[in-house]
């Protein structure tokens, strides 16, 4: 999870957000549009088989464009693709990377 607060951190600049986002994203203070997106996001991470139209009906009423949509598809998909080839490899985080002694892996 480490991995994925530092990029949040890039872009957001509010260290109190990344870590509501890091420890409950459901708990967050998040606008409408940005919690939409995250459920998608975790949909299709955890439940590929269960994504249909109606999600993407979903997203584009939140305000993302199709090009808009495409885009986040492709970062969601990447992200678990490279998490599970990292997995699968037995791949362990940079040691800047290392948080507490415990391994991101990639699940949050």
């Amino acid at each position: 999870m480490e991995s994925h607060a530092l990029d949040l951190r890039s872009e957001v600049k509010d260290e109190n957000l990344v870590e509501a986002v890091k420890n409950d994203w459901r708990r967050a203070d998040l606008p409408p549009r940005e919690r939409t997106l995250l459920e998608y996001a975790e949909k299709l991470t955890r439940t590929p088989d269960a994504v249909g139209k109606a999600d993407v009906d979903r997203l584009r009423a939140s305000g993302f464009s199709d090009a808009g949509i495409h885009d986040l598809v492709q970062v969601i998909a990447y992200f678990n693709y490279i998490n599970r080839v990292a997995d699968g490899l037995g791949t362990d985080p940079e040691e800047f990377l290392e948080v507490g002694g415990a391994r991101d892996n990639g699940d949050g």
